[in-house]
Protein backbone atom coordinates (compact mmCIF):
# COMPACT_ATOMS: atom_id res chain seq x y z
CA UNK A 1 0.00 0.00 0.00
CA UNK A 2 1.37 3.74 -0.51
CA UNK A 3 0.07 6.69 0.83
CA UNK A 4 -0.11 10.07 0.01
CA UNK A 5 0.25 11.99 3.00
CA UNK A 6 -0.43 15.55 1.16
CA UNK A 7 -3.66 15.67 0.35
CA UNK A 8 -4.25 17.54 -3.35
CA UNK A 9 -6.75 20.41 -1.32
CA UNK A 10 -4.79 20.85 1.68
CA UNK A 11 -6.61 23.23 4.01
CA UNK A 12 -5.31 26.73 3.59
CA UNK A 13 -6.36 29.09 6.30
CA UNK A 14 -9.47 27.09 7.63
CA UNK A 15 -10.67 26.31 4.78
CA UNK A 16 -11.96 23.00 3.50
CA UNK A 17 -10.10 19.91 3.92
CA UNK A 18 -10.47 16.46 1.85
CA UNK A 19 -8.17 13.23 2.95
CA UNK A 20 -6.35 11.58 0.20
CA UNK A 21 -5.21 8.41 0.18
CA UNK A 22 -3.63 5.71 -2.54
CA UNK A 23 -4.02 1.89 -2.05
CA UNK A 24 -1.74 -0.47 -4.83
CA UNK A 25 -3.51 -3.41 -4.38
CA UNK A 26 -2.29 -6.94 -5.99
CA UNK A 27 -5.52 -7.92 -7.27
CA UNK A 28 -7.86 -7.17 -9.83
CA UNK A 29 -10.69 -4.20 -9.48
CA UNK A 30 -12.62 -6.69 -9.45
CA UNK A 31 -11.98 -8.31 -6.41
CA UNK A 32 -11.31 -4.75 -4.97
CA UNK A 33 -14.64 -3.85 -5.70
CA UNK A 34 -16.30 -7.13 -3.86
CA UNK A 35 -13.93 -5.61 -0.96
CA UNK A 36 -16.19 -1.90 -1.27
CA UNK A 37 -19.60 -2.94 -2.39
CA UNK A 38 -20.29 -6.75 -0.36
CA UNK A 39 -21.60 -5.91 3.37
CA UNK A 40 -19.37 -8.86 4.35
CA UNK A 41 -16.18 -8.08 2.83
CA UNK A 42 -16.39 -4.56 3.57
CA UNK A 43 -17.07 -4.98 7.30
CA UNK A 44 -13.83 -6.77 7.73
CA UNK A 45 -11.57 -3.65 7.05
CA UNK A 46 -14.19 -0.96 7.58
CA UNK A 47 -17.66 -1.26 9.71
CA UNK A 48 -20.31 -3.77 9.89
CA UNK A 49 -22.63 -2.21 7.25
CA UNK A 50 -26.02 -2.87 4.95
CA UNK A 51 -24.51 -1.39 1.73
CA UNK A 52 -25.99 -1.80 -1.47
CA UNK A 53 -23.86 -0.27 -4.49
CA UNK A 54 -27.43 1.00 -6.09
CA UNK A 55 -27.36 5.15 -6.65
CA UNK A 56 -30.03 6.19 -3.81
CA UNK A 57 -29.41 3.86 -1.73
CA UNK A 58 -29.45 4.59 1.95
CA UNK A 59 -27.19 2.32 3.99
CA UNK A 60 -24.95 2.81 7.41
CA UNK A 61 -21.92 1.57 9.11
CA UNK A 62 -22.09 1.05 12.72
CA UNK A 63 -19.12 1.83 15.29
CA UNK A 64 -18.73 2.30 18.79
CA UNK A 65 -20.55 5.04 20.34
CA UNK A 66 -18.87 8.07 21.53
CA UNK A 67 -20.17 11.42 23.61
CA UNK A 68 -21.90 13.32 21.47
CA UNK A 69 -22.15 10.07 18.85
CA UNK A 70 -24.04 7.53 18.49
CA UNK A 71 -21.97 4.90 16.71
CA UNK A 72 -23.86 5.34 13.18
CA UNK A 73 -22.63 6.48 9.94
CA UNK A 74 -25.20 7.87 7.65
CA UNK A 75 -24.84 7.09 4.08
CA UNK A 76 -26.15 6.98 0.52
CA UNK A 77 -25.06 6.00 -2.33
CA UNK A 78 -24.39 8.44 -4.55
CA UNK A 79 -23.06 7.16 -7.89
CA UNK A 80 -21.62 3.45 -9.18
CA UNK A 81 -19.82 2.37 -11.88
CA UNK A 82 -18.87 -1.25 -11.02
CA UNK A 83 -15.44 -1.96 -11.05
CA UNK A 84 -14.38 2.09 -11.77
CA UNK A 85 -15.63 3.82 -8.95
CA UNK A 86 -18.02 4.54 -6.12
CA UNK A 87 -19.27 7.52 -4.11
CA UNK A 88 -21.36 7.65 -1.32
CA UNK A 89 -22.10 10.81 1.13
CA UNK A 90 -20.93 9.77 4.81
CA UNK A 91 -23.02 11.36 7.93
CA UNK A 92 -21.79 10.79 11.09
CA UNK A 93 -23.32 13.88 13.83
CA UNK A 94 -22.91 17.39 12.39
CA UNK A 95 -20.03 15.95 10.03
CA UNK A 96 -21.52 15.65 6.41
CA UNK A 97 -18.56 14.57 4.15
CA UNK A 98 -18.81 12.49 1.14
CA UNK A 99 -16.29 9.17 -0.04
CA UNK A 100 -15.23 8.38 -3.11
CA UNK A 101 -13.74 5.72 -4.28
CA UNK A 102 -12.06 5.55 -8.06
CA UNK A 103 -10.15 1.80 -9.11
CA UNK A 104 -7.90 2.03 -11.90
CA UNK A 105 -6.01 -0.87 -13.55
CA UNK A 106 -2.31 -0.85 -14.49
CA UNK A 107 -1.65 -3.61 -17.40
CA UNK A 108 0.01 -6.12 -14.28
CA UNK A 109 -3.08 -6.98 -13.11
CA UNK A 110 -3.27 -5.02 -9.99
CA UNK A 111 -5.40 -2.11 -8.70
CA UNK A 112 -4.77 1.23 -7.90
CA UNK A 113 -7.58 2.01 -5.14
CA UNK A 114 -7.73 6.09 -4.79
CA UNK A 115 -10.15 7.01 -1.84
CA UNK A 116 -11.06 11.25 -1.21
CA UNK A 117 -13.15 11.44 1.44
CA UNK A 118 -14.34 15.41 1.23
CA UNK A 119 -16.54 17.97 2.69
CA UNK A 120 -14.13 18.63 6.54
CA UNK A 121 -14.63 22.15 7.55
CA UNK A 122 -12.26 24.11 9.73
CA UNK A 123 -14.71 22.85 12.70
CA UNK A 124 -14.37 19.51 12.02
CA UNK A 125 -10.47 19.14 12.75
CA UNK A 126 -10.58 16.36 15.39
CA UNK A 127 -13.01 13.89 13.21
CA UNK A 128 -11.11 14.47 10.45
CA UNK A 129 -7.55 13.44 12.79
CA UNK A 130 -9.48 10.22 13.64
CA UNK A 131 -10.39 9.57 10.01
CA UNK A 132 -7.88 10.19 8.63
CA UNK A 133 -5.51 7.85 10.54
CA UNK A 134 -8.08 5.12 10.25
CA UNK A 135 -7.82 5.73 6.56
CA UNK A 136 -4.23 5.42 6.28
CA UNK A 137 -3.41 3.05 8.72
CA UNK A 138 -6.06 0.66 10.24
CA UNK A 139 -8.24 0.60 6.93
CA UNK A 140 -5.66 0.52 4.61
CA UNK A 141 -3.75 -2.93 6.54
CA UNK A 142 -7.20 -4.62 6.75
CA UNK A 143 -8.11 -3.91 3.16
CA UNK A 144 -4.96 -5.56 2.05
CA UNK A 145 -5.59 -8.77 4.27
CA UNK A 146 -9.20 -8.82 2.13
CA UNK A 147 -8.10 -8.51 -1.19
CA UNK A 148 -5.29 -10.92 -0.52
CA UNK A 149 -7.81 -13.33 0.76
CA UNK A 150 -10.07 -13.32 -2.26
CA UNK A 151 -6.94 -13.54 -4.39
CA UNK A 152 -6.34 -17.02 -2.11
CA UNK A 153 -9.88 -17.94 -3.37
CA UNK A 154 -9.45 -17.28 -6.64
CA UNK A 155 -6.17 -19.20 -7.25
CA UNK A 156 -7.97 -21.96 -4.60
CA UNK A 157 -5.47 -21.31 -1.97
Amino acid sequence: MSNTNNDPQSPANGQNRAIYVVYALAAPPEQVWRALTEPELLEQWLFPNDIVPQVDHPFSFRTTPAPGFDGTIRCEVRAVVPHLYLVYSWNSGPVQTVVNFTLDAPTDGSTRLTLLHTGFGPKDGAIYDLLEKGWRVRSGGLLQEVVASLQDTAAGN
